[in-house]
């Protein structure tokens, strides 16, 4: 490793280009003057062993007395907290259906926690995204515990983002779950993903989609549904029918045709009789009696932003129902194929509507007092528009190594990855890609929606 001077000549920094330890680093250095320290510890080049997980403060004195302090910032690799994925004989994680047992460790470096070994076990997840080289996966622990600083739990998902050469997609759409009206938007972090200790890539590690106090908090009730295909589903789910939709009953587990079955498939095909009936609007009995409305709101215009191009119709679309309470929307959930990154429809385009051609929706835009809350709403957003472009901006650069170890590895900059519209050669142009479609689709969107 070797330390480049920075523009302050007290300040040197680096990067070790591998994700070996710095805690027990050796330093070889010439100075002028008397001495060097560490605080009270006298340093010798070439024999004092310091852990440099932080940024280390060397201090020169000379015969005088005097004093200057110098400062030495390692990055160790990415920056990015470490993973250590082990599986038990180094089986291979090539199964969405069957876990592989193992352990997982966690070296959450400067920025989140460390663990130590836990068991756990892992298979693959995803449906598109299982088609890519580089593997997207669920683990569940043995036990709960928190992962790099998230809240406790068993089931940790891990995104590869393979097609989307940002590695921001989900990230930013989850930023505008937090500013929302929405109960619940999963946390996630960033990490570097070793499996039985080969490098894997950069990986956005997120809380799954599922009742937990402190996930989709439901209590002891409540119901997890999304949107669903047949084609889809797994032999022991159970589901029902609107007119519009299948709706998988993703939580709790339910036998067909009991009570809880017939209450939520009673309660959803209610909601659409009204919102599909000639007094859809009325006070008294209107879709508005059934829905949560600022969710409803929330979750459109977020996937409406960023076009999400399985919003309209199906896949990743969630409710959440606690009984005797309103239907609400959400959480968000699979948006790397959101901003445009699609060649197959025509999200690819930020100008046009999309979400609003969801039945559900289509019908709610025949309300003008819907569209009056949404036009209201919607105000926020442009009002934050320069916010989610910082954070754009901020993640590119926390990511600045990431990408480029995470290229090396799997090597998509410059080429087609399915369904990547445009191809850029380079971290920055695709960044800067998904900043002008955003920017472009937001000013589109306010003036889509002043004129309704």
């Amino acid at each position: 490793m070797t330390l480049d001077q920075s523009t302050s000549d007290q300040t040197f920094i680096g990067r070790t280009v591998s994700a070996a330890s710095v805690r027990e680093l050796v330093a070889n250095f010439q100075f002028e003057g008397s001495t060097v320290s560490i605080g009270t510890v006298v340093q010798e080049s070439g024999q004092t062993v310091n852990d440099f997980t932080n940024p280390v403060v060397y201090k020169v004195t000379n015969s005088s007395g005097d004093e200057q302090l110098y400062t030495v910032d390692i990055t160790r690799f990415t920056g990015l907290p470490i993973i250590h994925l082990s599986t038990n004989n180094y089986v291979s994680i090539d199964s969405k259906d069957d876990y592989v047992p193992g352990s997982v460790t966690v070296d959450g470096g400067r920025g989140a926690p460390s663990s130590n070994s836990l068991a756990m076990k892992i298979r693959g997840r995803g449906n598109s995204t299982w088609m890519h080289p580089k593997k997207p996966f669920q683990m569940k622990l043995n036990d709960k515990a928190e992962m790099l600083g998230m809240p406790e739990d068993k089931k940790w998902l891990f995104i590869a983002e393979y097609s989307d050469k940002t590695l921001l997609r989900n990230t930013i759409t989850f930023e505008m779950g937090y500013m929302s009206h929405l109960a619940w938007t999963p946390q996630r972090r960033f990490a570097e993903v070793f499996i039985n200790e080969e490098y894997n890539g950069t990986y956005n590690v997120t809380q799954k989609v599922e009742e937990s106090d402190n996930r989709v908090a439901l209590g002891d009730t409540g119901y997890l549904l999304e949107i669903d295909q047949l084609e889809r589903l797994d032999p022991d789910d159970v589901y029902f029918r609107t007119s519009e939709f299948l709706i998988n009953i993703k939580e709790p587990s339910i036998d067909w045709n009991d009570a809880e079955h017939t209450y939520i498939t009673d309660l959803v095909n209610d909601f659409e009789t009204a919102l599909f009936s000639a007094n859809f609007d009325a006070v008294d009995i209107g879709y508005a009696n059934y829905i949560d409305m600022d969710s409803f709101i929330d979750w459109y215009l977020i996937n409406e932003i960023t076009k999400n191009v399985d919003s309209v119709s199906w896949s990743s679309i969630y409710l959440n129902v606690i009984p005797g309470e309103k239907i609400h929307m959400g959480p968000l959930w699979d948006f790397d194929l959101a901003f445009g990154n699609v060649d197959y429809a025509e999200s690819q385009y930020p100008e046009g509507w999309w979400v609003r051609y969801n039945p559900w929706y289509e019908r709610l835009f025949q309300d003008p007092a819907f569209v009056a809350k949404v036009k209201l709403r919607f105000a926020y957003f442009i009002e934050n528009e320069t916010l989610i472009l910082n954070k754009i901006d901020g993640y590119a650069e926390k990511l600045r190594w990431a990408h480029q170890e995470n290229d090396a590895k799997w090597q998509t900059l410059g080429l087609y990855v399915w369904p990547n519209p445009v191809v850029f050669d380079t971290y920055q142009e695709e960044v800067d890609h998904m900043k002008s479609w955003y920017s472009a689709r937001m000013d589109w969107l306010e003036i889509a929606l002043n004129n309704l």
